[in-house]
């Protein structure tokens, strides 16, 4: 029991804040393993999939005041490159979220505490919870202390099309056009999370995922980019 307290407590320090309900946080960190060996009860799913639409409406809000003058395609593009798989399990490494998630044993002997797309939705399902306990302004203070730093700092390069940059660097550097290699594609129909290999020629250049071909292709290309801008 005091491991257990420990754990939601390191996570509540973490965010900044105590919820008043706990099985919610507890229910925000248990996979669906954990909850089918234990034979039932609560798994993350659920707050997962309202935790994505908490967060998209949040940064669309954050959006529209940092980019006054922008177009929805553009601010489609920012917040795709916000909220792609690998940007929000960075953002759930450095809340320890890992550590914290209950898995089922083969989840755990797997590796599961660093698995980009565990980690990225333990990060949606707790600001599901944290919206369900403290209402929306606990999220937003949340949001806007994760994000904030990144409109600021990396606003113009969020907002880029990496594909078609990546695309334009790679010709004039290397002589080629990228490749895109569909790796897997995993999770339910209803909710499907896809990786992708990029390539220059021979060269695996970068990796992305994300909940569509589309976004982990932006984000396999945004990674080659940035490998490229070191090359002279």
């Amino acid at each position: 029991m005091d491991l257990d307290h420990d754990r939601l407590s390191r996570i509540e320090k973490a965010l900044g804040y105590t919820f008043a309900n706990k099985e919610l946080l507890e229910e925000a960190l248990t996979h669906r393993t954990y909850a089918n060996e234990a034979g039932g009860g609560k798994d993350n799913q659920r707050l997962e999939f309202f935790g994505d639409a908490v967060l998209d409406f949040l940064l669309s809000e954050m959006l529209m005041v940092q980019f006054p003058a922008s177009r929805e395609g553009e601010l489609t593009r920012i917040r795709a490159s916000l909220v792609d798989e690998v940007s929000l399990a960075r953002i759930a490494a450095t809340l320890d979220l890992g550590a914290a998630l209950r898995l089922g044993r083969g989840e755990e002997k797997g590796g599961g505490r660093e698995k980009r797309s565990l980690l990225a939705d333990a990060f949606e399902a707790l600001l599901a919870a944290l919206y369900l306990d403290g209402g929306i302004e606990a999220v937003r203070r949340v949001v806007l202390e994760q994000f904030g730093a990144q409109l600021v700092s990396g606003s113009a390069l969020a907002g880029r099309d990496f594909k078609t940059a990546l695309q334009e660097r790679a010709r004039n550097v290397r002589g080629v056009l990228p490749r895109y290699q569909l790796k897997q594609v995993t999770g339910p129909d209803h909710d499907r999370h896809f990786t992708v290999e990029i390539y220059l020629g021979d060269e695996l250049m970068g990796e992305g995922a994300g909940r569509s071909k589309k976004e982990a292709e932006q984000a396999a290309a945004k990674e080659a980019w940035q490998r490229l801008e070191g090359t002279p």
